[in-house]
């Protein structure tokens, strides 16, 4: 039996960034015991890897470093690739945060003998009879990161430490930052694709690790050849700008068929869907993908994207273990590879892989 873990000790994922540093110094205020850790998913990220040190020092915490490439390399990026070379669109925050962040973040704290983790993610936590531990939304809704984290087990939830989750915007931590005379307080964000270069995108990451990019026909729904396109990766749901072909009129990509290599244009009302149906879903309160009694056929609001607005719908389970999403209002774009992020009032209950 192993020893028993302290409920004062944190192990905090410190990026050098401000969120996470201002989380530090909030927990700090707090009475715990924080211990900074930085998960290098490239090679040597030297420069991050030194903001982290940097910010450690100055809030005067020990600091720990693990290089997590391998598995950030299989488990992330290689799902990147793929999915973007198969038509969809993935995000790979969501992939990444139960798989290889909040892994690396448990394992820590297990052998630094902390009960606690924590990050800088703007969201909080629950514990409700119904529902177990469960993510909640950000008390600012424009800063709000609870989708990104649907995916966590009620394990992890149960040991999360969210100091930013009162936090209205990011200006408020930075001021937390600057009277605490941190030097990364006016530090620009972080970009979106953590593993992306300086001004690469995800088009040339993709191109530069030597993959097939097979070029293919414009379609329209009649299955008439409109033209060529550049190949599937290039191209999203509800996409107008950059098709490098004109009608006249705004045309739209409303579907992408990776058998066939076609992408199909549209007009704005094809884009609309009351239905969606997702796969690999997840709930918190069963710890797997199957939908929980007290969910069946409810009425919850959805997220189909992380900028969407979570809308009213009803959410039931298939015969084949997907879930269909009926919303009262159709929805623009829902997104093959996107997550659909299902919610009790501000509780997050579940979600999957859009269809």
């Amino acid at each position: 039996m192993g020893r028993p873990l302290d409920k004062k000790k944190v192990i905090l994922g410190l990026s050098g960034g401000v969120d996470s540093t201002t989380a530090a110094l909030l927990l700090q205020e707090q009475g715990y015991q924080v211990t900074g850790l930085y998960f290098d998913v490239s090679r040597e990220n030297t420069a991050g890897r030194n903001a982290a040190e940097q910010a450690a020092r100055e809030l005067g915490i020990p600091f720990l470093y693990e290089n997590v490439h391998d598995a950030f390399e299989k488990i992330v990026v290689e799902n990147f690739c793929a999915e973007y070379l198969a038509g969809r669109t993935p995000n790979p925050c969501v992939i990444c945060n139960p798989n290889v962040k909040f892994q690396v973040l448990v394992n820590a704290a297990d052998r630094e003998g902390a009960f606690h983790i924590a990050t800088g993610h703007y969201a909080r936590t629950a514990y409700r009879p119904e529902t177990g531990w469960t993510i909640r939304q950000a008390a600012s809704e424009k800063k709000d990161q609870s989708y990104m984290l649907y995916r966590l087990p009620a394990s992890v939830i149960e040991r999360l430490l969210l100091p930013l989750s009162d936090m209205e915007d990011k200006e408020a931590a930075r001021e937390i930052a600057r009277k605490e005379g941190m030097f990364n307080a006016e530090a620009k964000d972080s970009q979106e694709i953590c593993f992306l270069g300086e001004g690469e995108n995800y088009v040339d990451f993709i191109r530069g690790r030597g993959r097939e990019i097979r070029e293919g026909d414009f379609v329209n729904k009649d299955g008439e050849v409109l033209g060529r396109h550049k190949g599937l990766l290039h191209y999203t749901i509800g996409q107008r700008k950059g098709l490098g072909i004109t009608f006249g009129k705004p045309v739209f990509v409303i579907r992408m068929d990776p058998a066939a290599g076609t992408v199909e244009l549209g007009e704005q009302e094809d884009l609309l869907s009351r239905e969606v149906i997702c796969d690999g879903s997840f709930f918190p309160s069963t710890g797997s993908e199957k939908m929980p009694a007290f969910l069946e056929g409810r009425q919850v609001r959805a997220k189909i994207r992380y900028a969407a607005k979570p809308a009213a719908a009803r959410i039931e389970s298939l015969a084949d273990g997907r879930i269909k999403t009926v919303f009262e209002t159709p929805q623009r774009a829902a997104t093959p590879g996107q997550s659909i992020v299902f919610y009790a009032e501000d509780q997050v209950v579940g979600g999957g892989f859009i269809k």
